[in-house]
């Protein structure tokens, strides 16, 4: 059984007060292909939530379009009443289908899905709640807008975004204060780089999510093969101490519906990469 910690990725207080450690979990693979129904093996899906706090993780990530619905109840299940626990979810995406993700920025519809969330999850007040998309049929300041109104109602504690511009965040900021960006980062993609230095500049924190993506970078004999084998080491581990590494607000969100995988993942908190091999790895992409 792994003894790796998440407490050893350090610490972050979203909003400014709410402190977390900075290895968390992403609740997107607790579910069934395609991010649609129930995963292949509800149980061990059920031990892998079990599995997070012990591992020192108390920042978990979800959305009321995973499943949809079935991750946010499936986490109530396994782990209410959440005891030092950081539940943050996402609404804004209407789900027909797998795979299929359609924006829905309506204000009503926002509204509608802050209520769905606290019931599924047992909550009076969602930690933190995150725009899944700004919807672009919709003007970003009625979202924002409706937004600001639910956290005034103490609905809402603190307030994310997701896949977004500086110019968003700064939009955004007007309404209410960002609390963190969920963009997609990783070692192969790092075209949020101007993002998360907006969001260190600011103290926002930076959720990479597909965070351990490595592609042809892990390729056997590769810079980063190598740099895994030296730790005794997996590729997505290497990537994952790298991302750890980037910056101080950065706040993974690894996914997974199975215990080893999820032992592992916290594995990579014990990897000190060296000042050449960050730089190495830096330089790849």
């Amino acid at each position: 059984m792994s003894t790796a910690n998440a407490a050893k990725s350090g610490t972050f207080k979203i909003g400014g007060d709410l402190e977390v450690h900075r290895l968390g979990f992403g609740a997107m693979r607790i579910t069934g292909s395609g991010v649609w129904g129930e995963s292949d093996d509800p149980a061990e899906a059920l031990r892998t939530l079990k599995r997070v706090p012990e591992l020192g993780i108390n920042l978990i990530d979800t959305a009321d379009s995973y499943g949809p619905e079935i991750s946010e109840r499936m986490i109530h299940e396994a782990l209410y009443p959440y005891n030092g626990l950081v539940i943050a979810t996402k609404g804004g995406l209407i789900r027909p289908a797998p795979n299929v993700w359609n924006p829905c920025g309506r204000p009503d519809y926002l509204r509608q899905q802050v209520f769905v969330s606290m019931r599924r999850l047992g909550v009076e007040r969602i930690d933190l709640w995150q725009l899944h998309r700004v919807d672009p049929d919709v003007p970003r300041d009625e979202q924002f807008d409706a937004i600001r109104e639910l956290q005034y109602e103490g609905l809402i504690r603190h307030v994310g975004l997701s896949e977004v511009q500086v110019d968003d965040i700064e939009v955004a900021q007007k309404y209410f204060s960002v609390a963190t960006v969920q963009n997609q980062f990783n070692l192969t993609n790092r075209q949020s780089n101007d993002v998360l230095n907006h969001c260190e500049a600011h103290n926002i924190g930076f959720i990479p999510w597909f965070p351990l993506a490595a592609g042809e970078l892990a390729r056997p004999g590769s810079p980063l093969d190598a740099i895994a084998k030296a730790h005794n080491a997996s590729p997505s581990q290497i990537a994952l101490a790298w991302l750890l590494r980037r910056s101080p607000v950065m706040l993974p969100i690894p996914g997974t519906g199975k215990v080893k995988h999820l032992e592992e993942n916290v594995a990579a908190v014990d990897i000190s990469l060296s000042d050449t091999e960050f730089e190495h790895l830096t330089a790849l992409a």
